[in-house]
C-alpha cells in the first residue's frame, strides 16, 4: 500500500459516520479538475507505512467508526486485501472510494465483506468519458461493470460527478442520469478549484447554476443530491 497522506477526523465523508481518510497514490486516470493532482502525477519516495496507519487507528478504537479509502485509485494498490482485513479486524466500518476501473477487484473485496460503503465516481455521460477521464482511448465497458454491480448489489454505495463548466453541460447530467437510472444515491458535487489541479483552467458553474442543473436533473433521477453548495 502506498499511503501519502492521513486525515485523522472527518465528519463529511463517510455518511453518517465518524471516520478517518487515508489517501493513496497513483491513478490510472489523468482528469484534469482533479483536486488531489499531487497523489496522481506526483513521483514519490517515502510513503506513511501501514504499521503507523494501523498504530493510529489502535488508537481511535471505540472513537471513530470508519475508515475511508480515497486517492488517487485505491483499488490498483498491491495488498490493499490484506490492509483491509486488518482494518476490519480492528472492528471499523470500511468505505471505498473508486473510479469503478477495477469491477473484478471491487466485486471480491465486496463479497469478502472488506466494504461496507462504496463511493463511486461518475466522471461524464458516456460519450465524453474519455476526455474527462483524460485518456485518448478508453474503453467503458470496466466502469459500466461497477455501475451495474453496484446498482444490482446488496452494499450501500452512491455515485457522484463533479461538474465543471468546462467538461459537463446539462445534456450530459441528463444523459448520466439515464444511464444510471434506479440507482440509490446520485451526487452532484460543486467543483472547487483545489490549487492542486492537474489542468488549473478548470473552472466550475455558479452555486446558482448548479442548483438549477440539479433541479432539471432531479425531475429525472429523484435520488439525485446536491453536494458542495
Amino acid at each position: 500500500m502506498k499511503i501519502e497522506a492521513l486525515q485523522k477526523l472527518t465528519l463529511l465523508d463517510f455518511p453518517q459516520k465518524m471516520a478517518c481518510t487515508i489517501f493513496t497514490h497513483g491513478c490510472n486516470f489523468r482528469c484534469p479538475f482533479c483536486h488531489n493532482a499531487l497523489l496522481v502525477t506526483n513521483p514519490q519516495e517515502a510513503f506513511i507505512s501501514e504499521e503507523e496507519i494501523l498504530s493510529f487507528l489502535k488508537s481511535r478504537v471505540g472513537k471513530l467508526d470508519g475508515v475511508c479509502i480515497t486517492g488517487g485509485e485505491p483499488l490498483m494498490q498491491e495488498g490493499i486485501e490484506e490492509f483491509m482485513r486488518k482494518v476490519k479486524d480492528m472492528g471499523f466500518l470500511i468505505k471505498l472510494d473508486t473510479n469503478g476501473s477495477f469491477p473484478q477487484k471491487l466485486k471480491h473485496l465486496c463479497k469478502q465483506g472488506l466494504v461496507d460503503y462504496v463511493a463511486m465516481d461518475i466522471k461524464n455521460s458516456q460519450k465524453k468519458y474519455a476526455a474527462t477521464a483524460g485518456k485518448k482511448l478508453f474503453d467503458l465497458s470496466a466502469v459500466m461493470e461497477s455501475v451495474d454491480f453496484l446498482i444490482k448489489g446488496s452494499i450501500p454505495y452512491e455515485f457522484r460527478t463533479t461538474v465543471t463548466r468546462d467538461f459537463h453541460t446539462l445534456d450530459d447530467l441528463l444523459d448520466i442520469a439515464k444511464w444510471i437510472s434506479g440507482c440509490d444515491a446520485y451526487y452532484l458535487q460543486q467543483f472547487v478549484d483545489s490549487g492542486n489541479l492537474i489542468d488549473t483552467d478548470t473552472t466550475g458553474y455558479t452555486n446558482d447554476e448548479l442548483r438549477e442543473m440539479y433541479r432539471i436533473v432531479k425531475k429525472h433521477l429523484p435520488c439525485t443530491q446536491l453536494r458542495g453548495i
